[in-house]
């Protein structure tokens, strides 16, 4: 096997690349999650943005536009599940699967005549001074747009939840919506605008693989990112930075199995293929473990105003 053919720099920047659709999937459904409701509708969001932000950006030759009719196909869907879910009080489980399966027949649908077109892609955005940086430069500071959103995406979520009065009152509503309520604050309107911020924010994430990561359609793309994306929300313990580390491991093992392969590597590529989600969940279990808080208290439980 031939080491010397990896070359760091190009590692770590892929690594962004390919850490940034999980990053921002993730960080909306933690928001959803502690809110108190469970949606498993993610990898269904993450293939309608995908397909919407493909279809989009190459109808107008406009990556940007893309992106935002993502972010809209995402929100759009999870408004569905608002719907089922916090007015007809359906069973969350079962329709974030039911979501999932309509995302992907959806896709399936909206996508069949954009096989084989590649489509207008995001430039870098050279940060000025850094990105010309020696080695740091080209690793960090030469990326699109979207990966630094994600990375701000992450610290605004943070921040959010930790030193706003609405960050407070969404929390609250996740661990106790009955107190919330009684306390006057609308549980179900909260709820429902947290399930559409994490719809747009999966949308974007799909709408990364289809439009910079991978710039073509292909049917079923995500490939269980969505639920990767799950995973890494429950066990780094619904907070904002394990998430993103979580994010930026399982991006870290993909780019470097697929490195690994090129270089020759004497290891089956069936097991290279699926090392990046079992090291994810392993270390992330490990993590949490480790003093992880739990989960909000209400997560998965319907809201009745009377209760």
């Amino acid at each position: 096997m031939d080491f010397g053919s990896i070359n760091p720099v190009l590692l770590v920047a892929s690594i962004m690349i390919s850490a940034t659709p999980i990053l921002l999937a993730a960080i909306g459904e933690m928001v959803v999650e502690k809110s108190g409701v469970l949606n498993l509708g993610v990898e269904g969001m993450m293939i309608t943005g995908a397909v919407v932000g493909f279809a989009v950006g190459v109808s107008f030759a406009s990556p940007a536009l893309g992106f935002v009719a993502a972010a809209a196909g995402g929100a759009a869907l999870s408004l569905v599940f608002a719907v089922l879910t916090q007015v007809l009080l359906s069973n969350q489980v079962a329709t974030g699967l039911g979501l999932t399966l309509a995302g992907l027949g959806l896709s399936s649908l909206i996508g069949k005549p954009y096989e084989g077109i590649k489509s207008p892609t995001l430039p870098k955005l050279d940060i000025p001074v850094l990105s010309e940086l020696p080695v740091l430069g080209r690793m960090l500071f030469s990326h699109d747009a979207m990966v630094y959103l994600s990375l701000l995406l992450v610290v605004a979520v943070w921040a959010f939840l930790k030193y706003t009065r609405a960050g407070l009152i969404l929390r609250a509503v996740g661990e106790s919506h009955g107190s919330a309520h009684a306390l006057g604050y609308k549980v179900v309107r909260i709820r429902v605008a947290a399930i559409l911020f994490g719809g747009a924010c999966a949308g974007l994430g799909g709408a990364y693989l289809s439009l910079v990561r991978v710039p073509q359609w292909t049917e079923g793309m995500t490939a269980g990112a969505g639920w990767i994306a799950l995973a890494i929300v429950v066990f780094a313990s619904w907070r904002a930075g394990r998430v993103a580390l979580g994010a930026y491991l399982f991006g870290g093992i993909t780019v470097l199995q697929l490195n690994l392969q090129a270089a020759g590597a004497e290891v089956p590529v069936a097991l290279l293929s699926a090392s990046p989600y079992l090291i994810t969940i392993i270390v992330l279990v490990i993590i949490s473990a480790r003093g992880a808080h739990g989960a909000p208290a209400s997560l998965g439980r319907s809201f009745h105003a009377s209760s």
